[in-house]
């Protein structure tokens, strides 16, 4: 039996972490701390279908294996596999200091973000639920 209203809890604080990276995308703000921001939204995305199905959240932050596991939900094209792979490692190598890290240069924040909301969409027309209601 679905569980919309949890799958709901969960598009919610994506989309705070969503309208979060915006802001800070278009204030010019540091692109690790904005390509962090946006793999928590998508992983989150990808839970709330994992929620709305009554599934066990699984505790991965790898982006390409939560997509595999929610494939009916998204189906992407193999360049947008590739955004997500790269999104991983904002969380899994650009959050600590390291000595040769590099900010994530703009260009490939904002696909990323592109993909985001494009995902976010896509997840609330299959849930039922307007974009709108989160202020998309």
């Amino acid at each position: 039996m679905a569980n919309k209203p949890h799958a709901i809890e969960w598009v919610e604080k994506a989309y705070h972490d969503l309208d979060s990276a915006k802001i800070l995308y278009e204030a010019g703000h540091f692109t690790d701390t904005i390509g962090y921001i946006l793999h928590q939204s998508i992983e989150k995305l990808y839970k709330s279908c994992l929620a709305y199905e009554n599934v066990a959240i699984v505790k991965t932050h790898n982006l390409v294996e939560l997509n595999e596991l929610v494939g009916e939900w998204m189906e992407l094209e193999d360049a947008e596999i590739h955004l997500l792979a790269i999104a991983t490692t904002y969380h899994t190598k650009q959050r600590y200091p390291s000595p040769h890290k590099r900010l994530p240069p703009r260009e490939e924040i904002k696909e990323i973000l592109d993909l985001n909301i494009q995902i976010f969409t896509s997840i609330c027309q299959k849930l039922g639920i307007e974009a709108g209601t989160f202020g998309v």
